[in-house]
């Protein structure tokens, strides 16, 4: 399975590889350069199915830290299209970009808030700092929420138009989304606030405000964690209602993390320890799914999608190590997978 193809829309993934988006804190002004077009660009070569780019702010406080990618205008969307037509025309992936808003846990470097001056005012549904020692964050308004939607929005039309085939949503990993989501980060009383319907009210208004910026050439997924690891806090019953409901919302696969909201809260790490929330997501929802977490194997990933636990596989550290775990798995297994022609010297062929 994990050489088979598979379909969202009218977007055909040659295989269930995916590179998960993870931040690499280059970029001036939002910009993207020549380190990401290597970046990129080389894991293009090692035939991953789809390589998600970073966490891309929809505004500029929408930054984790002030290097991190920005696709809030013209500019920023036309240096990233240079990769998108790289990995379009020299491969066989197929390039998302993940398109983010960091909330109270943005301005930051080391993961340590900066200061005004360096940074930003960050903003959250609620008064609640991410740590107690950090600036209490500016409560967003409704009109405020509301502008919000729309930078989303925005966002999405300049990534259509710079190609990408996957648009993801960002609402996991204590993120301005999740933030909305929790009922530990968000005590607001308005629409916004209280209810389960009223605390996903947000991410599902960003769903919709996206969508109507896609037609079926370009694919919606969307990023949650499962769970927050706290008493009391959002969880995986929590995330199999929410996916329900995105699907609903023509969300084409929910892409399964975890934690990442409550500031020391405790995790047990192990090879594979967020696939269960896939899993279950996947068979309660009746949704596809990612599967992610310590995942550094071919044989691993197989396993995983042979026990219907999730429809992709995201790999992230393993494949800042080898960017073409994709084809070695495949010449294991002879399994037919892009190798650049200019690299046939190289391929295993016994």
């Amino acid at each position: 399975m994990l050489y088979t193809p598979i379909q969202f829309r009218n977007i055909e993934l040659k295989n269930r590889w995916v590179m998960s988006p993870m931040c690499m804190y280059s970029c001036e002004n939002g910009l993207a350069n020549d380190f990401h077009f290597v970046h990129y660009g080389s894991r293009s070569q090692g035939g991953t199915g789809l390589i998600v780019v970073e966490a891309t702010g929809v505004e500029p406080r929408g930054r984790i830290t002030n290097h991190c990618m920005g696709i809030w205008n013209d500019q920023q969307a036309e240096e990233l299209q240079k990769i998108v037509e790289f990995v379009h025309s020299r491969s066989e992936s197929k390039i998302g970009i993940q398109l983010a808003h960091a909330g109270r846990k943005g301005s930051t470097w080391n993961n340590l808030q900066i200061s005004l001056e360096e940074g930003w005012e960050t903003v959250a549904p609620s008064a609640i700092p991410y740590h107690p020692a950090e600036r209490i964050p500016h409560v967003l308004t409704v009109t405020e929420i509301k502008e919000q939607v729309q930078n989303f929005k925005n966002a999405a039309k300049r990534a259509v138009k710079a190609g990408f085939d996957v648009i993801e949503i960002h609402g996991a990993h204590g993120y301005l989304i999740h933030q909305f989501l929790s009922p530990l980060s968000n005590i607001r009383t308005d629409e916004y606030g209280g209810s389960f319907e009223n605390r996903i009210r947000f991410l599902i208004e960003i769903v919709d405000a996206v969508n109507e910026e896609l037609d079926e050439n370009t694919a919606l997924f969307v990023r949650i964690s499962g769970t927050e690891y706290a008493e009391n806090g959002w969880n995986i019953n929590d995330s199999a209602e929410l996916s329900k409901i995105l699907k609903e919302h023509s969300v084409d696969l929910i892409d399964v993390s975890s934690g990442g909201n409550i500031h020391g809260a405790k995790i047990a790490v192990f090879d594979g320890y967020q696939v269960p929330f896939s899993s279950q997501i996947k068979k309660q929802a009746n949704v596809k799914t990612g599967a992610v977490g310590l995942i550094t194997k071919a044989e691993q990933a197989e396993d995983i999608l042979q026990k219907g636990d999730a429809d992709l596989i995201f790999i992230a550290r393993e494949i800042l190590r080898n960017p073409y775990i994709a084809v070695q798995g495949s010449f294991e297994t002879k399994e037919d997978c892009f190798f650049p022609h200019q690299y046939t010297r190289a391929k295993i062929s016994s």
